[in-house]
């Protein structure tokens, strides 16, 4: 699946990078605690959260998270844009709850990934 597919399947919106949505994804993570996410480390992987401040784009640039949609209708400020973009980070966003976009996506076929060794 591609991120312009999942945005879509979100009835999302792109607030940065919508010029890179043909990148492939192969799983999903949907967290508000940054220590899950960590837990969680995927190649090729969509991070959905509710959190919205600079941590989550730190944490993506960590654990090379390329796309992070936004669940619950939050909105990205204008500071965290310009690090994403700067840290060629998509950022989208859905007012979907965080348990419909999960499964939106695992019913859209997002359903595995392979577990990267760090």
């Amino acid at each position: 699946m591609t991120v312009a597919e999942a945005v879509k399947v979100l009835e999302g919106q792109f607030f940065c990078g919508d010029d890179k949505a043909d990148l492939e994804i192969a799983s999903a993570c949907g967290a508000d605690l940054m220590s899950d996410v960590m837990a969680f480390v995927k190649d090729r992987v969509l991070l959905l959260t509710g959190l919205v401040n600079p941590q989550v784009i730190r944490t993506a640039e960590l654990l090379d998270i390329h796309c992070i949609i936004f669940v619950r209708g939050k909105v990205p400020s204008r500071d965290m844009i310009d690090m994403a973009e700067t840290s060629e980070i998509i950022l989208g966003g859905t007012k979907l709850p965080m348990f419909l976009a999960c499964g939106k996506l695992y019913e859209a076929g997002l359903k595995a990934g392979g577990t990267r060794r760090i």
